[in-house]
Protein backbone atom coordinates (compact mmCIF):
# COMPACT_ATOMS: atom_id res chain seq x y z
CA UNK A 1 0.00 0.00 0.00
CA UNK A 2 1.05 3.32 -0.56
CA UNK A 3 0.16 6.76 0.31
CA UNK A 4 -0.85 10.02 -1.92
CA UNK A 5 -1.77 13.39 -1.08
CA UNK A 6 -4.26 13.11 -3.84
CA UNK A 7 -5.62 9.44 -3.35
CA UNK A 8 -4.68 8.81 0.27
CA UNK A 9 -3.84 5.50 1.11
CA UNK A 10 -3.98 3.08 -1.93
CA UNK A 11 -3.33 -0.24 -3.50
CA UNK A 12 -1.91 1.63 -6.49
CA UNK A 13 -4.62 1.14 -8.23
CA UNK A 14 -7.14 3.97 -9.30
CA UNK A 15 -10.17 1.40 -10.56
CA UNK A 16 -13.11 1.93 -8.69
CA UNK A 17 -14.09 -0.04 -5.60
CA UNK A 18 -17.25 -2.52 -5.43
CA UNK A 19 -19.11 0.21 -3.53
CA UNK A 20 -18.04 2.59 -6.23
CA UNK A 21 -19.30 -0.06 -9.23
CA UNK A 22 -22.63 -0.72 -7.41
CA UNK A 23 -23.20 3.01 -7.13
CA UNK A 24 -22.58 4.04 -11.01
CA UNK A 25 -24.85 0.80 -11.47
CA UNK A 26 -28.02 2.03 -9.91
CA UNK A 27 -27.34 5.49 -11.78
CA UNK A 28 -27.07 4.27 -15.03
CA UNK A 29 -30.16 1.67 -14.24
CA UNK A 30 -32.45 5.00 -12.62
CA UNK A 31 -31.54 6.93 -16.06
CA UNK A 32 -32.82 3.88 -17.98
CA UNK A 33 -35.61 3.50 -15.94
CA UNK A 34 -36.37 7.08 -16.59
CA UNK A 35 -36.03 7.18 -20.29
CA UNK A 36 -38.25 3.92 -20.46
CA UNK A 37 -40.98 5.46 -18.67
CA UNK A 38 -40.30 9.13 -20.85
CA UNK A 39 -40.43 6.43 -24.37
CA UNK A 40 -43.78 4.98 -22.62
CA UNK A 41 -45.56 8.30 -22.18
CA UNK A 42 -44.75 9.45 -25.56
CA UNK A 43 -46.17 6.25 -27.28
CA UNK A 44 -49.22 6.21 -25.11
CA UNK A 45 -49.74 10.07 -26.12
CA UNK A 46 -49.71 8.83 -29.64
CA UNK A 47 -52.71 7.56 -31.67
CA UNK A 48 -52.86 4.86 -34.28
CA UNK A 49 -55.32 4.24 -36.96
CA UNK A 50 -56.13 1.34 -39.37
CA UNK A 51 -58.39 0.96 -42.15
CA UNK A 52 -59.89 -2.12 -43.67
CA UNK A 53 -62.18 -3.38 -46.40
CA UNK A 54 -60.70 -0.56 -48.59
CA UNK A 55 -61.34 2.37 -46.26
CA UNK A 56 -65.01 1.35 -45.31
CA UNK A 57 -63.94 0.24 -41.96
CA UNK A 58 -61.79 2.17 -39.46
CA UNK A 59 -60.23 2.10 -36.06
CA UNK A 60 -58.33 4.67 -33.99
CA UNK A 61 -56.49 3.30 -31.14
CA UNK A 62 -54.37 5.42 -28.87
CA UNK A 63 -51.00 4.00 -27.40
CA UNK A 64 -52.62 2.68 -24.20
CA UNK A 65 -54.15 0.28 -26.54
CA UNK A 66 -57.98 1.95 -25.64
CA UNK A 67 -60.22 2.37 -28.84
CA UNK A 68 -61.05 5.44 -29.47
CA UNK A 69 -63.35 5.34 -32.39
CA UNK A 70 -64.65 3.02 -35.11
CA UNK A 71 -65.97 4.53 -38.11
CA UNK A 72 -68.00 2.71 -40.29
CA UNK A 73 -68.85 4.16 -43.75
CA UNK A 74 -72.63 3.21 -45.32
CA UNK A 75 -71.93 0.93 -48.34
CA UNK A 76 -70.42 -1.08 -45.44
CA UNK A 77 -73.62 -1.90 -43.80
CA UNK A 78 -75.24 -5.18 -45.75
CA UNK A 79 -77.81 -6.55 -43.71
CA UNK A 80 -77.95 -9.31 -45.36
CA UNK A 81 -73.72 -9.82 -44.31
CA UNK A 82 -73.30 -8.95 -40.74
CA UNK A 83 -70.80 -11.63 -40.42
CA UNK A 84 -68.42 -9.27 -42.84
CA UNK A 85 -69.32 -6.13 -40.84
CA UNK A 86 -68.35 -7.48 -37.69
CA UNK A 87 -64.93 -9.47 -38.96
CA UNK A 88 -63.95 -5.57 -40.96
CA UNK A 89 -63.98 -4.03 -37.52
CA UNK A 90 -62.37 -6.49 -35.44
CA UNK A 91 -59.89 -6.62 -37.99
CA UNK A 92 -59.49 -2.74 -37.85
CA UNK A 93 -59.19 -2.68 -34.41
CA UNK A 94 -56.54 -5.70 -34.33
CA UNK A 95 -54.09 -3.64 -37.11
CA UNK A 96 -54.25 -0.50 -35.03
CA UNK A 97 -53.52 -2.10 -31.66
CA UNK A 98 -51.00 -4.12 -32.96
CA UNK A 99 -49.61 -0.73 -34.74
CA UNK A 100 -49.76 0.94 -30.78
CA UNK A 101 -47.81 -2.19 -29.66
CA UNK A 102 -45.11 -2.25 -32.31
CA UNK A 103 -44.22 1.55 -31.44
CA UNK A 104 -44.02 0.53 -28.01
CA UNK A 105 -41.60 -2.19 -28.77
CA UNK A 106 -39.83 -0.03 -31.31
CA UNK A 107 -39.51 2.43 -28.16
CA UNK A 108 -38.36 0.60 -25.78
CA UNK A 109 -36.02 -0.97 -28.25
CA UNK A 110 -34.45 2.25 -28.51
CA UNK A 111 -33.33 2.40 -25.21
CA UNK A 112 -32.58 -1.00 -24.57
CA UNK A 113 -30.66 -2.00 -27.51
CA UNK A 114 -33.14 -4.93 -28.10
CA UNK A 115 -31.91 -6.30 -24.61
CA UNK A 116 -34.73 -8.17 -23.10
CA UNK A 117 -35.35 -7.00 -19.23
CA UNK A 118 -38.18 -8.92 -18.55
CA UNK A 119 -36.57 -10.93 -16.69
CA UNK A 120 -34.76 -8.14 -14.62
CA UNK A 121 -38.27 -6.46 -13.43
CA UNK A 122 -37.19 -3.29 -14.82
Amino acid sequence: MSYSARRGFTNGSMRPTGQQRQAEMQQKIQEMQQAMTDAQEKVEAQEFTAAVGGGVVEARVNGKKEVLSVTIKPEAVDPEDVEMLQDLVVSAVNEALRQAGQAMDAGMNQITGGLDLGSLSL
